[in-house]
């Protein structure tokens, strides 16, 4: 059976890169850190490092295990965390970790909501693109991760029911453990500068092939890249930045064109741009839970109040 302490000093080569870091973090001496690793090698029965220069490096197995390692402790330290909030011994908490244009509205409409259902409650926001937030999800860094995915009318995947996998939501590992709970279903709009014509007709895009473009996230670039492509053009792209508001205030200088949702919109609206709703485009905005259920209380308290606060942004 594998140590959990002898986990955490893998886990903590893997994040800090040397021995000497991780005795450091741990507060460890460099000997103890060397006698773990060499039982939990004994315990494998793999080489988990080797010598690289003059320091060490971990092996492929060594990463394996680390990655792996890195999930199981966060798991465990949840779990402690749920058990004693349950018998009372530390205070309830909660933590979520959301894209930018979430944060400052559904997370904060429903972190307020939350605080005040429950007095008790402590609630931690941290901002993360999904990819991010899912690898938190997993390793127990956070309770809840918010996150978004892109879809059109002419798109096949099947319709997204509550704790459900979502095909297409950008989990690079496994989906089976992960619940995925709809909260919005938004629109999609072409930015364009205010004092510029509106564009008009079947396909808006396509009056716009000549222009300049500023895209987002890769995740939104790509779905930029891909609705321009379905109008006729590849579009080129001058800037790329995640500040929506940025993004905005580009547009507005004329600097460019961009595609933004409706929450950027909401989060903070540029006088000097119009938004042109994108028929038959939408953005899919999700919370996501680890495990079987039930989730602990307050996860599902608050994925409540994230699906209850999204009824003021059109969800």
């Amino acid at each position: 059976m594998l140590d959990a302490t002898r986990l955490r000093v893998l886990v903590a080569i893997a994040r800090h890169g040397s021995v000497t870091a991780a005795a450091q973090v741990l507060n460890y001496a460099q000997p103890s850190i060397s006698h773990h690793m060499a039982r939990l090698e004994s315990e494998t029965g793999a080489k988990l490092m080797e010598r690289s220069g003059r320091g060490i490096r971990l092996t492929e197995a060594g990463r394996l295990l680390a990655e792996r390692a890195e999930e199981i402790l966060g798991r465990l330290d949840a779990a402690e965390a749920e058990l004693a909030a349950h018998v009372g011994l530390r205070q309830e908490k909660v933590r979520l970790a959301a894209f930018g244009s979430a944060l400052g509205t559904l997370a904060a409409a429903a972190g307020a909501a939350l605080r005040t259902d429950r007095a008790s409650a402590e609630i931690s926001l941290i901002q993360a693109e999904p990819a991010d937030a899912l690898r938190m999800l997993r390793v127990g860094a956070v309770d809840v991760a918010l996150i978004f995915r892109y879809s059109r009318d002419n798109d096949h995947d099947d319709p997204v029911g509550p704790g459900g996998p979502v095909p297409g939501a950008g989990d690079p590992q496994k989906l089976e453990d992960l619940r995925y709970h709809p909260v919005l279903d938004e629109p999609v709009y072409l930015i364009t500068p205010s004092r510029a014509p509106t564009p008009a007709g079947p396909s808006i895009l396509a009056d716009c092939a000549g222009h300049r473009w500023i895209a987002g996230c890769e995740r939104c670039q790509d779905v930029l890249i891909r609705l321009c492509q379905a109008a006729g053009f590849s579009p080129d792209i001058a800037v790329t930045t995640d500040d929506y508001v940025a993004a905005q205030a580009l547009v507005a200088a004329g600097l460019g064109t961009a595609i933004l949702p409706g929450l950027a919109l909401r989060a903070l609206r540029h006088p000097g741009v119009a938004a042109t709703e994108l028929a038959g485009t939408r953005r899919q905005v999700l919370a996501v839970t680890y495990g079987a259920p039930p989730e602990p209380l307050a996860a599902g308290a608050l994925v409540a109040a994230l699906t209850r606060s999204a009824a003021r942004y059109g969800g």
